[in-house]
């Protein structure tokens, strides 16, 4: 899974950050992908991000194993 963050959607709430340390992080005002690809057992935690991001900044690519 590859996660992306739309940087001019982003407002920079840090509840992705919150939600899956792992992955994203407050860089500047705007959230950043910190973990190319995510990791498996963050997969969960990555998805909840995506769901619970306020603007829908958040865009997770399914890969085929």
């Amino acid at each position: 899974m590859k996660a992306l963050v739309n940087r001019d959607t982003c407002i920079g709430c840090g509840l992705c950050a919150a939600t899956c340390p792992a992955v994203f992080a407050l860089e500047g005002e705007v959230s950043t992908v910190i973990a190319d690809p995510v990791p498996p057992g963050e997969e969960p935690a990555c998805r909840d991000a995506r769901d619970g991001c306020p603007v829908s900044a958040i865009t997770l690519i399914e890969q085929e194993t």
